[in-house]
């Protein structure tokens, strides 16, 4: 859904969609291959031949999965590939928790015009500054786009501000169908601890239900991660699986 939003392209082919962001090819997740059902013998050896064909110019290589249990995958095969496997778990809620008072911590608001936006830029490279995949201008164009879906109505993007420096955001999209899905919850190193993302994801939760006319709530996490604490308490429950696999650029 996100995707298609943002003009990313869907092609159909027998087993697989290709998903293309041609205006960014850097972005792994905008430029993947979408299986329709766990791999067979020899998928990595059939799933990498295919990406490569799809992408002869990409220096990544990126499968998501349309499986929602992990446990219908073997994995061993793509990892010794040199394939990392990643499970995610999606979270859902038809309904979140009021957000707490933080007024005395921080400002909760939508952002606003470009200058909070070039500080949305300044705050995901200091969540990503040990990353080599994230480079600046990779970082920049993202936002820009997520800018844009905002802006043509599809959703709003929420920030935490202290001293009118923004320390914690995150977006929440819809296409109207009755799903809203959230998007890079991000917290400054410096500002964590807080109940900041916490605050947000309700905050963008009541904001989806109310005015994006959502039933459906859905984030994804790292299921051993300290965020989906955070989901749980805000109204989220786990829902299925999430899979796919991904070999970075070369250094």
């Amino acid at each position: 859904m996100i995707r298609l939003l943002e003009g990313s392209q869907a092609e159909d082919r027998e087993g697989y969609l290709v998903i293309r962001t041609p205006q960014n090819p850097a972005y792994w997740w905008g430029n993947f291959l979408l299986l329709g059902a766990p791999p067979g013998p020899d998928g990595a050896v059939c799933w990498r031949s295919r990406f490569d064909a799809e992408f002869p110019a990409a220096e990544h290589l990126a499968l998501g999965l349309d499986v929602t249990d992990a446990s219908a995958v073997d994995s061993a095969e793509f990892q010794a590939a040199g394939l990392t496997f990643r499970r995610e778990v999606v979270l859902t809620a038809s309904a979140v928790h009021p957000p707490p008072d933080l007024s005395q911590v921080a400002q909760l608001r939508p952002l606003a015009g470009s200058g909070d936006w070039q500080q949305a830029v300044e705050l995901r490279a200091d969540c990503y500054r040990d990353d080599p995949a994230t480079a600046r201008g990779f970082l920049a164009s993202r936002i820009a786009t997520q800018r844009e879906l905002t802006e043509a109505g599809h959703g709003r993007w929420f920030g935490a501000f202290t001293g009118g420096t923004l320390v914690a955001q995150l977006g929440i999209i819809s296409d109207g169908r009755g799903v809203a899905r959230y998007q890079d919850v991000e917290t400054h190193p410096a500002a964590r601890r807080q109940g900041l993302a916490g605050a947000l994801v309700r905050q963008a939760g009541r904001y989806a239900l109310a005015e994006l006319g959502a039933r459906t709530l859905v984030i994804v996490a790292d299921p051993a991660g300290p965020a989906v604490r955070i989901y749980r308490a805000a109204g989220f429950e786990a829902s299925e699986d999430q899979l796919s696999w991904e070999r970075p650029p070369p250094p």
